[in-house]
């Protein structure tokens, strides 16, 4: 900064009123006007004599400031969004940077200011948001132009010149215009429904290419990998849209990863890749109960099924055995036939799930559709069953072809164990997710949870025990079998917790978790790994129920690289482990025995969706506001130089920025132009010569 002199303006401070002096100069323009008139000698003179005088009243100053220079601001923008991560753009920015900064330094009238541009999620480069908020505290009579070094890919370009005549330098990290070839998914289901397919429709293009070079019937090679599973490859028309059809297997998240051939020249093939995530879900439930007889807990499970919107239920209850039959003609029966062929011979693979509660093997079905039920199992079915006192007597579904699935037999001495109790958890129930966390479950002490009264003694047993009695007789067993899944409740008391005995219990709960475990739902499987990308994080949970489980995975980015991830214990049966996972893609973990994926980034990220360094679409904008650009590959940063406005602001290898001549004004001067010892003397000199020249 540096003070000056300066001329600023001539100014009027007239000693009279305005109306008097347009009076007073009124009649020296009629005095001078009548002497012409009259062609008096010495009216010249006179008319001059009045000008002064007038002048004079006028009072003419001169105004003169005292001015501080202030230093011109100049905008430098480094865009640091995600694409500017590719090939070498970043390096090549930072080295523009550094040496623009340095030249800024080295200029004593210039303030050069820096601001980046993050990352912003969806919304892609933000450029000039950036630059919005930085011009916020500059003075735009202080603007000597901005600088940005990106690589082109701007989302948010103005519409109309919002720098007016200061210049906009573009500076771009590449060696020209690129070429690209991304994967854009144009449409993409969330959801899916269990055993059918959802079709993924998409669209592989080449950004950049010239026109004449795409030939008719191009076509490029699309990967298509779901979950791990060995890949597939399809051929994909370029620029065109293509369904793929992708069936849904089971419940929970199924990864679907889309990989197309490399263009040649391509700059990166980071967008070749897209990632969908469909969550699969099941329709309607289809669930088949049949009651061995009526009971007190009957009603438990058909209300408790019948309150889920989800599952259609087919229910049946025997009412009366085939040794009562009595004779009475079908057409006097007010109840249908049990279909016992349709049920378990036609439909039997239609239902989700079966329920046998307090069934008992009295001929009603015979051995043929019993073993149907066990093949259904060992297929992929499954079963539940809730066990009285029929169970240790002599027409015990142990004893029938069925047996051979269930996880427990009844006891040889036949024991049905009468007396109160509160059910436990087993330890191995606490770390199982069927059980893990019920309400009313105290690990210390006795649950809440009101008693029951009656328990069936297994003689012979094996999958896990949840639930156990006082001594740890086990209540609950769940097990595999083939396929299929197979659960036992060695009680009929569980409607006392429904009906709020001493308590109740969490029956619902309970029921619902043992039901969804039986159909294979993912959140209750006890031996998974799950894996999930959120907010640029990479989480990772074991589920297990061994007493110390694993407590590393192997984690492999969407590049193949790969590292060990410690999981810390949560709580029981569970560890959990976070990373972050900036790469877009697929990312894997396993632990040997399980693998899990997750998918990072949208399905059409507008960061990722064009990754070529391209002046196309700031072009405009440059040239309306006389900027300039400048590719860096090879050249490296333009020099940095101070123009005037109205000259050129750049040139072959460097750029400019404006002196705006911006400046304080620190005093002001006002000096008289005519003073009174000069006015006086001038008027009565003018005066006495008019006088002269009449009386010549």
């Amino acid at each position: 900064m540096h003070m000056e002199q300066a001329i600023a303006a001539l100014r009027f401070d007239a000693v009279l009123p305005a109306w008097l002096f347009a009076a007073l100069a009124g009649l020296c323009v009629l005095s001078v006007a009548l002497a012409l008139w009259r062609r008096a000698r010495g009216t010249v003179w006179r008319a001059f004599a009045f000008a002064v005088l007038l002048l004079w009243l006028a009072g003419p100053r001169l105004v003169e400031e005292t001015r501080e220079a202030l230093p011109d601001i100049g905008l430098l923008v480094v865009d640091q969004t995600a694409s500017m991560d590719v090939g070498n753009r970043t390096e090549l920015a930072e080295a523009a940077r550094a040496r623009i900064e340095e030249q800024a330094r080295a200029l004593p009238d210039l303030e050069l200011r820096t601001v980046t541009v993050p990352e912003s999620g969806s919304e892609g480069t933000r450029l000039f948001a950036a630059i919005n908020r930085a011009l916020a505290d500059i003075p735009r009579a202080r603007l000597a132009g901005v600088v940005a070094i990106t690589d082109g890919q701007v989302h948010d370009i103005p519409s109309g010149n919002p720098f007016g005549g200061t210049p906009l330098h573009v500076l771009i990290p590449a060696r020209g215009e690129q070429t690209d070839r991304r994967i854009r998914i144009v449409e993409a289901p969330g959801y899916g429904i269990v055993g059918k397919s959802v079709t993924i429709r998409m669209a592989v293009e080449d950004l950049g290419v010239p026109r004449a070079g795409l030939a008719t019937g191009r076509a490029a090679g699309l990967t298509i990998r779901r979950d791990g599973e060995p890949p597939r490859v399809e051929s994909v028309p370029l620029g065109l849209e293509h369904g793929l059809e992708v069936p849904i297997t089971r419940a929970g998240p199924t990864v679907v990863e889309m990989t197309a051939d490399p263009l040649l020249g391509a700059v990166s093939n980071l967008n070749n890749r897209a990632v969908v995530t469909i969550n699969g879900v099941r329709d309607r439930l289809r669930v088949l109960l049949v009651s061995g007889e009526p009971h007190a807990g009957e009603r438990t499970w058909r209300r408790l099924l019948k309150a889920d919107p989800a599952v259609d239920l087919v229910h049946f209850t025997i009412l009366r055995p085939p040794e009562k039959d009595d004779l009475t003609p079908l057409n006097e029966l007010a109840l249908i036939a049990f279909p016992v062929r349709e049920l378990f011979q036609v439909k039997i693979k239609e239902f989700d799930l079966i329920i046998l509660d307090r069934f008992q093997n009295r001929g009603i079905l015979p051995p043929l559709y019993l073993r149907n039920i066990a093949d259904y199992v060992r297929a992929g079915g499954a079963l539940l069953l809730s066990v009285g006192p029929e169970f240790s007597g002599p027409a015990s579904l142990a004893l029938s072809p069925l047996g051979i699935v269930l996880p427990a037999w009844p006891a040889a001495t036949g024991a049905v164990v009468e007396g109160a109790f509160r059910p436990l958890v087993t330890p191995l129930g606490t770390r199982h997710p069927v059980t893990a966390g019920l309400e009313g479950w105290q690990p210390r002490g006795e649950p809440t949870w009101g008693p029951w009264y009656r328990r069936i003694e297994a003689g012979t047993q094996q999958g896990d025990a949840l639930l156990s009695g006082p001594q740890g007789e086990p209540l609950l067993l769940l097990d595999h079998v083939g396929e299929g899944r197979v659960a036992m409740l060695l009680s009929d008391q569980i409607w006392l917790w429904s009906r709020g005995h001493q308590g109740g219990g969490p029956q619902a709960e309970l029921l619902r978790r043992v039901a969804h475990w039986l159909m294979k739902e993912p959140e209750l499987e006890e031996n998974a790994l799950t894996a999930r990308v959120e907010h640029g994080r990479l989480a990772v949970e074991r589920r297990s129920t061994d007493v110390q489980p694993l407590a590393e995975v192997t984690v492999t980015d969407p590049e193949g690289k790969q590292q060990k991830l410690a999981l810390a214990p949560s709580r029981p049966g569970r560890a959990v482990g976070q990373l972050p996972a900036a790469l877009p893609g697929v990312w894997q973990a396993s632990d040997g025995l399980h693998t899990a994926y997750a998918a990072a980034g949208a399905a059409n990220p507008l960061e990722m969706a064009d990754l070529r360094a391209t002046a196309t679409l700031l072009a405009p904008l440059v040239r309306a506001s006389g900027g300039s650009i400048h590719w860096l590959d090879p050249a490296g940063a333009p020099e940095l130089r101070r123009t005037d406005p109205e000259l050129e602001a750049a040139g072959s290898g460097w750029i400019g920025l404006q002196r705006r001549h911006d400046h304080l004004v620190t005093g002001i001067a006002a000096t008289p132009l005519l003073p009174p010892w000069l006015a006086l003397p001038l008027i009565l000199g003018l005066l006495v010569l008019g006088w002269r020249r009449e009386g010549a």
